[in-house]
């Protein structure tokens, strides 16, 4: 897993070939993310489904547990990111990140077609380990290939983007024709096809990089001590005897559990960073409690924001009537349609923020417009679960595909601005910090998501009237805090002294 050849001299970006408007490794990093996000997304929509059928005989009680599952999965891939900075900076570069991540991930995801929940659980472990060794450190390259003030990065990074979300929009439908429509049938889906395809996709992400990373002309390639076969191999023994078994551990407890171990975890670097704040003066201070305020809010927008693979899966599949007359929607395309709203309403969003001009809500504002929405998302869900069941106990079709709709629009207010608007607040020194709180903010709403999601399936299987009360109760937690968010923006706006 050695760099290019041909490495460029420090501190000097290379002469890259422009390939539509922009440096040709951005399109090999888009493929590489392409399959990455294919692999990681196309196990989403079968995963708790898989959780009942396979471990707990079918029975529907059994769904509570597997939202738990699922949302400490996602609570860790999350808080696995932290590290994957570590490595890649301090000990083998972003290239050998990349490449170790990427086989690290695709077994885990080959594990998931285990038959024992053990192995799964232990599939999942490391998957969390390679993803966290991939994912962050992918985007930081991006980056990487544009000199600074390039005014061509941002739309570099859009274009990325739109790589994340068109593997995530494909790979529902086709993990899921490939285990109803060809190897299984509608009735008994063969998930374990989900999991091989997924692998498979992981091996294309992994060639992709390994073939296109001379395209970097030695950009991220290994350098000075980090060229050392004897430090790659530390790490992978490292992930191996440490990381996976500590990441199964923490999959095995109890969700209120490894709630307490999150929260406790972006306690310290909650303090540091406020510690260093109040060091560097009063302006760094407010910047620290400013951001600190923000991270408290996005908690609650990713607690309901991620049903999608828990409670949601559930809903679609026992309450959503997907008769629509010609066809049966299936389950799985449910997880295309956040993307799909992604790629249309990005470039509204962007271009309704730019006509408001002065009058553009600040980044206060448009969190609690990000809490509002996934709120009405809820609104929605209650109304539907409350007037439109009809006579086989099901609610329309539109309810559900509109609720990803409003819940996107949510998205667009608060996600691409989260990590910028985090590290340009958080003390020079201690930037890393601030992406790890950002993450672990990220991971404790994750968590939360799966403890939110049992609650909604309640103790013997989701039924309209557990679905109804949950999602009550999500409406109603997420309408007071963007209100609540709305109202204080001025002054935490104030607090940020300038930071747009």
């Amino acid at each position: 897993m050695s760099g290019a050849a041909e490495k460029a001299t420090p501190g000097m970006l290379p002469e890259f070939k422009q390939v539509m408007g922009h440096p040709k490794p951005l399109w090999m990093l888009f493929m590489t993310e392409f399959w990455e996000r294919f692999a990681f997304y196309g196990i989403r929509w079968a995963m708790v489904l898989y959780i009942v059928a396979q471990f707990k005989n079918g029975d529907p009680a059994g769904q509570k547990e597997a939202s738990h599952l699922y949302g400490a999965y996602l609570a860790l891939v999350y808080a696995a990111a932290i590290f994957g900075g570590y490595i890649a900076d301090k000990l083998i570069g972003y290239q050998r990140s990349i490449l170790t991540g990427a086989l690290i991930m695709g077994a885990g995801l080959f594990l998931l077609a285990s038959p024992t929940e053990p192995l799964f659980k232990f599939g999942l472990a490391t998957i969390i380990v390679g993803n966290g060794m991939f994912k962050p450190i992918i985007s930081t390259l991006v980056g990487k290939i544009y000199r600074q003030g390039d005014e061509r990065r941002d739309s570099g990074f859009t274009i990325f983007y739109m790589g994340i979300n068109l593997g995530a929009m494909i790979s529902p439908i086709i993990t899921q024709f490939l285990a109803q429509q060809v190897f299984g049938q509608d009735g008994m889906p063969a998930y374990k096809v989900v999991f091989i395809a997924s692998g498979v996709g992981m091996v294309l992400s992994f060639l992709w990089f390994w073939f296109g990373r001379a395209q970097l002309q030695g950009i991220g390639a290994a350098e000075g001590a980090q060229t050392s076969s004897s430090r790659l191999a530390l790490v992978i023994v490292a992930s191996l005897a440490v990381g996976i078994p500590l990441f199964f551990f923490l999959l095995s407890i109890d969700a209120s559990v490894l709630n307490w171990i999150l929260i406790a975890c972006l306690v310290v670097p909650a303090i540091m960073l406020a510690v260093e704040g109040v060091r560097e003066g009063t302006v760094q201070r407010d910047k620290v409690l400013a951001m600190l305020i923000i991270l408290a809010f996005n908690v609650f927008f990713w607690c309901f924001f991620e049903q999608a693979g828990s409670s949601f899966t559930f809903l679609a599949d026992q309450i959503v009537d997907r008769e629509l007359g010609f066809m049966t929607f299936p389950n799985a395309w449910f997880q295309s349609v956040n993307s799909v709203a992604i790629i249309v309403l990005a470039p509204i969003i962007a271009w309704i923020w730019v006509k408001m001009g002065k009058a553009n809500p600040t980044i206060p504002r448009k969190f609690s417009l990000g809490l509002i929405f996934n709120g009405l998302a809820f609104l929605l869900l209650m109304f539907a679960l409350k007037d439109l069941v009809n006579d086989a106990g099901k609610i329309p079709f539109w309810t559900l595909f509109a609720v990803y709709w409003i819940q996107s629009i949510g998205e667009l207010c608060l996600s691409p601005i989260g990590l910028s608007m985090t590290t340009k607040l958080a003390p020079a020194r201690l930037t890393g910090f601030a992406m790890g709180a950002w993450f672990l903010s990220i991971a404790i709403g994750n968590n939360l998501a799966g403890m939110f999601a049992g609650e909604a399936s309640g103790d013997s299987g989701m039924t309209t009237t557990s679905a109804l009360g949950a999602y009550t109760q999500g409406f109603w937690i997420l309408m007071i805090a963007g209100a609540l968010l709305f109202l204080i923006a001025p002054l935490v706006q104030k607090l940020m002294h300038g930071v747009k």
